[in-house]
């Protein structure tokens, strides 16, 4: 099969679409071939040199794909070969084919093509367990995202809203913060002009967000704890902004606050964190909701895969909003 390979660490040129071996499935796996793969962040850190794959994961990019199942293992209920799907993947979505653990495999949601379906394993997965099942978002209660144009912004808004929640954003520019409004926030920042605790302040009557999905981590950490309304909940996901700040725990005690932290990647398939148990859910209380319409994948653009150095230029230089996808 053909995949994108890294033979060092660098710039989106060492980005090289090269023929490799094909994946077999072993016990509880499925191969999938892929109709779409999606773009993300730690795609680029990966790239880099800065976020190697987890042991036995595949060494090629790609947190998340659909496509067809191809092949069963052994040990496998519930999915079968023929079956399209999406799936969320701990690597190897940049390829024509890849085996990913049954667990992992969710079907394509009615209404949603399967080549878009790439768009959603990977923002589905984190908003929803980092949002809802960490932060306890709750109807009635305010949400704060940072960076509302990207692809888990796009999806949080739109989740949040679904359920019932009043949503914030922050953004980069007037425009992504229109496009964030036509997608259902309530208030938006441009973190670039205006101060996002001052504004939060404003926009919520003085009573801060109940919930923040943050991923810049260091640099926003002070910010973030004065926008938390009493009984707020931080809610770490990136660390674009560094990974070390000082925290001033009187504002912690005073308010009752929550902080804390996860990633997707790493968690094993099983166990009450397992990535199974996030991707049951999703199809749970998610699926309904893409079926019907309430939410959708936001799609900036769709790339050959050998393109795949011009996904991350567009990826870095924020130039996107919502998804990048690369197709074989």
């Amino acid at each position: 099969m053909q995949a994108i390979q890294i033979h060092e660490p660098g710039g989106p040129e060492v980005l090289s679409y090269e023929t490799v071996p094909d994946p077999s499935p072993g016990p509880g796996e499925v191969v999938i071939e892929v109709a779409a793969a999606g773009v993300n962040r730690p795609d680029v850190m990966q790239r880099k040199g800065l976020y190697p794959p987890p042991p036995g994961a595949p060494p090629y990019l790609g947190l998340e794909c659909s496509g067809r199942v191809i092949a069963v293992g052994d040990d496998v209920s519930g999915v079968t070969a023929g079956s399209e799907v999406c799936a969320l993947l701990a690597g190897g979505g940049y390829a024509e084919r890849v085996a990913v653990p049954a667990g992992q495999v969710m079907p394509v949601p009615a209404g949603v093509s399967t080549v878009d379906a790439a768009a959603l394993p990977e923002v589905t997965c984190t908003v929803w367990s980092m949002a809802f099942m960490q932060g306890h978002l709750a109807e009635g209660e305010t949400l704060l995202v940072h960076g509302g144009s990207s692809g888990i912004g796009t999806f949080a808004i739109q989740l949040a809203k679904a359920r019932g929640a009043r949503v914030i954003v922050t953004a980069g520019s007037a425009e992504k913060l229109e496009r964030c409004r036509e997608l259902g926030a309530d208030g938006g920042i441009n973190y670039r002009e205006e101060d996002f605790p001052a504004r939060v302040k404003e926009l919520t009557d003085g009573a801060g967000a109940d919930v923040i999905l943050d991923i810049m981590g260091a640099k926003y950490l002070a910010g973030n704890l004065e926008s938390l309304a009493v009984d707020g909940r931080l809610v770490i996901i990136g660390l674009q902004g560094g990974r070390k700040a000082e925290i001033d725990l009187d504002a912690v005690q005073s308010k009752r606050l929550s902080v804390s932290g996860a990633r997707l990647r790493p968690r094993q398939v099983d166990g009450p964190a397992g990535k199974a148990r996030i991707v049951s859910e999703v199809v749970e209380h998610v699926w309904p909701l893409v079926a019907g319409g309430s939410v959708r994948p936001i799609i900036d653009r769709v790339l050959p895969m050998s393109e795949a150095s011009e996904a991350h230029r567009v990826m870095e230089a924020s130039e996107h909003v919502g998804k990048i996808l690369l197709t074989p």
